[in-house]
């Protein structure tokens, strides 16, 4: 007995030798938070005191916390008390308005109409993608002046929005038309999750997920259900543009597909909050239909969970582009006066094992950029049938499949007020087109087209001219600029702004563009959809997978897997 209480004494003197540094670490981190925070607190009361100016508290405080944030991570966001809805607003996709997006319009010097949400109040009272807003309620909208884009655009949001139920009444500049007077009421609004599904084949099913907002999986559910019932014999499940949401719905899509009870998440933080593990918990809806799911380089937290846990329990192909690479969780956190703390408290792992975050953003480059893990310093890790994956920098497909290499001409004109002015044009000159599937535009629409932006002041950024610049700004800095003159005026020629060349060598994808915009017109986002999809390279590649039952299996299945670690 003496020799077990002589062990035990040595042993908790061991312990508490060994906790002793760690207590003490403690004290010296708690004690610079508050030595630190009473400093701030101390210049900012002596500059609210004796400044020669007044301070304003709530955007200068505001700028220090954002600076503040900003040396952590993107995700890592405060919100004061007038913007939590937004926050809302994102993980339900839900708000009271009257259905529509607006955006700054630099000709009238105004905000307009810039789109629609099908069977919503907006879209049933008649109002149409270019209406100009003149007023709100009888109140004047005036217009930008001075004032900065944001706040102004924020500001007319806000007078859309209200409780359901309650009257607006809006006056709107209707191109073609003139002044036009719409009454109704407002409701809740929700944006689906799921803006899109149909069949692709006889026998393929095709589902879009837009976002992974609250009980977005019911949606997924009823499209696959749905899909089932009119023929579909395999599904692709596209996730691309996807920036994710909520994770829970990533693990109950993940649970149509797979088993009740499989571990497809975890997170590990720094406290035991934030450390979960969440398993599947309803029967699945379909083990066996072969399942595709679509991704890019935009495709990002949840949408990782889905595709990633797929593959890692071999029930899906991924085809694609490599994913973003975000594998880290956020929780709320309430603050005082009823603001919110959107924070990092976590990291996240898949089935394998693996987290797939790319960036490192406690370590930064010279150029203040966070860390890249390169791929040579990835770990392995195995699929449930053996085949290797690895952890960091996304999730990578199993097939890959770019589709079509777009030019930037086409980012800069989808954004632009000439492409935008002409669809509204066409749309009051055409009282109705095609389905969307059939619809196209004409030879002659695409010549007026041409010949509207050629006249316009339509402009863009051409990153292989921004090169040159760069590349003669070096050759200066060298002492190369007079001995390669010749060789760099010559290729300043060939690179010189020529948008009617561009305009040619790119038609069949500005043909395309305007084809799906002109869709959106009439068929909303359905529509555009619908119409962009008969173009796209990566959905004929799932199609050819699909029907190669043999080839999908082989891939999920090699013959000769490897060995689990």
């Amino acid at each position: 007995m003496n020799s077990f209480r002589h062990v035990t004494a040595i042993f908790c003197l061991l312990a508490a030798g060994l906790c002793a540094p760690i207590v003490k670490a403690q004290k010296n981190h708690d004690f610079e938070i508050s030595k630190q925070l009473e400093i701030f607190n101390s210049i900012y009361k002596n500059l609210d005191l004796y400044y020669v100016d007044t301070l304003q508290a709530e955007k200068q405080i505001g700028d220090a916390i954002n600076y503040l944030l900003d040396g952590l991570d993107p995700y890592t966001e405060y919100y004061p008390e007038q913007e939590t809805s937004s926050l809302e607003t994102m993980t339900t996709g839900k708000y009271a308005g009257i259905g529509a997006l607006i955006g700054y319009y630099k000709a009238k010097d105004r905000c307009r109409v810039n789109e629609l949400y099908e069977d919503q109040p907006a879209a049933k009272a008649g109002v149409r993608v270019g209406d100009v807003i003149m007023s709100i309620d009888g109140i004047d909208i005036p217009q930008k002046g001075s004032q900065a884009v944001d706040k102004y655009t924020a500001s007319i949001s806000e007078k859309l929005r209200g409780d359901p139920n309650t009257e607006i009444t809006l006056v709107v500049d209707r191109p073609e038309q003139g002044l036009l007077t719409l009454k109704f009421l407002r409701a809740a609004i929700q944006r689906p999750a799921v803006p899109y599904y149909d069949m692709l084949t006889d026998s393929i099913g095709y589902i879009m997920l837009s976002t992974f907002t609250r009980d977005c999986y019911l949606s997924v559910q009823q499209a696959l259900r749905s899909l089932k019932e009119r023929g579909a014999k395999s599904m692709v499940l596209d996730l691309r543009d996807n920036g994710g949401g909520l994770a829970v719905e990533a693990v109950n899509i993940v649970n149509l597909f797979v088993p009740k009870g499989r571990l497809i998440l975890q997170m590990k933080g720094k406290t035991p909050s934030a450390n979960s593990n969440y398993t599947t918990r309803h029967d699945p809806d379909d083990l066996q239909i072969p399942l595709v799911v679509l991704v890019n380089g935009h495709s990002a937290s949840s949408s990782e969970i889905t595709c990633g846990a797929l593959q890692d329990l071999d029930r899906a192909v991924v085809m694609g582009e490599r994913t973003y690479g975000k594998g880290l969780v956020q929780q709320p956190r309430e603050l005082p006066y009823g603001g919110l703390l959107k924070l990092t408290t976590s990291h996240y792992y898949i089935p394998s094992g693996r987290c797939i975050q790319a960036l490192d953003y406690s370590r930064r480059e010279q150029n203040g950029e966070a860390y890249r893990t390169p791929d040579s310093l990835t770990h392995i890790f195995h699929t449930a049938a053996g085949r290797e994956v690895r952890d960091g920098g996304g999730i990578s497909p199993d097939v890959t499949s770019k589709g079509d290499s777009l030019p930037n001409l086409l980012s800069y004109l989808r954004l632009s007020d000439p492409f935008f002015d002409f669809v509204t044009h066409y749309r009051a000159t055409h009282p109705s087109i095609a389905q969307a599937r059939d619809f196209s535009i004409t030879d002659e629409d695409y010549q007026l087209f041409r010949d509207s932006l050629l006249k316009s002041n339509f402009t863009y950024d051409r990153q292989t001219y921004n090169a040159l610049q760069s590349l003669k700004r070096i050759a200066k800095f060298e002492g190369y600029d007079k001995s390669a003159a010749p060789e760099i005026e010559a290729l300043e020629k060939k690179l010189a702004h020529n948008l009617a060349g561009d305009l040619d060598t790119w038609e069949k994808q500005v043909r395309q563009l305007l084809s799906a915009e002109i869709c959106s017109r009439y068929y909303y986002e359905k529509g555009m959809i619908e119409n962009m999809l008969k173009a796209d390279q990566t959905i004929t590649d799932a199609i050819s997978l699909l029907r190669k039952p043999e080839e999908y299996r082989k891939i999920l299945h090699p013959q000769t897997p490897k060995a689990k670690k």
